[in-house]
């Protein structure tokens, strides 16, 4: 059986820097497998662990603390006849027109023209659920400043991962049940976009809690200030083990 892992690149807020952009990867064997969004300083990190730049990414939202980085890994790929059209970009369905008006409408994105934004990439539209490399993945709805605007992203059995999000406990009844590490928007102090500590405690019952590790939060000291209340508070560069999965797998053709 393979092994796999969650790789933080960064669990900050769009103000924490130093924490890093919200950006994890999912990890087989060791190797990079899916990245979750692409932040300017959560595809630095990727970069400088792995060497290279992601080969597939999921995007959860169009929030520049998510997708700022696209811009330099637009260049890094057009520029590589090896890799160009290749980078595997899945984005739920009524994402791609925000992520489209956000990172790819610009006019001649090169100065020397010739060129569009999405030749760099395949774009990969998704619904409720998308296939990578034979696994099924599930999508669902989170709660984020807007209705259909950002989504959190499941493999079954081994990882739920929130996206940007208020608590959504409904949602995570249905997403969470097959005893899944649960990466979680948290901070000290909610908002109309971000799950604060209370809204967590309030909304959530202790064993789903218990399962997660919470990230999205404000600085260093607002982290220490979650664990000191007994919470898994994920650290820029950690690497959390994950069961295996037990989504679907595609049979061989």
């Amino acid at each position: 059986m393979a092994a796999w892992a969650l790789r933080l690149h960064g669990v900050g807020n769009a103000s924490a820097v130093a924490l890093g952009s919200p950006m994890a990867t999912l990890e087989r064997d060791g190797r990079p497998w899916l990245t979750i969004d692409c932040g300017a300083e959560g595809l630095t990190a990727f970069e400088q662990h792995y060497g290279g730049h992601p080969d597939a990414l999921f995007v959860t939202h169009v929030h520049l603390d998510h997708v700022a980085g696209f811009e330099r890994l637009f260049v890094s790929a057009y520029f590589d006849p090896a890799r160009r059209g290749r980078i595997r970009v899945y984005v739920p369905a009524p994402v791609v027109p925000l992520l489209h008006r956000r990172i790819g409408d610009y006019p001649n994105v090169l100065a020397e023209g010739g060129a569009n934004f999405w030749d760099a990439f395949q774009l990969v539209p998704v619904g409720d659920a998308f296939w990578h490399e034979g696994v099924r993945l599930e999508v669902f709805p989170v709660r984020h400043h807007w209705p259909e605007t950002a989504f959190g992203l499941r493999l079954r059995g081994s990882l739920v991962w929130s996206g940007d999000t208020r608590p959504i406990p409904e949602t995570l009844a249905r997403y969470a049940d097959a005893g899944e590490l649960v990466a979680h928007d948290c901070g000290l102090v909610g908002n109309p976009s971000h799950t604060g500590i209370e809204d967590l405690e309030r909304e959530y019952p202790a064993e789903l809690r218990q399962r997660m590790v919470l990230y999205h939060y404000a600085s260093p000291a607002d982290g220490e200030a979650l664990a000191a209340r007994g919470y898994a508070v994920g650290r820029p560069g950690q690497v959390l083990a994950l069961a295996e999965p037990t989504a679907p797998v595609a049979e061989a053709s």
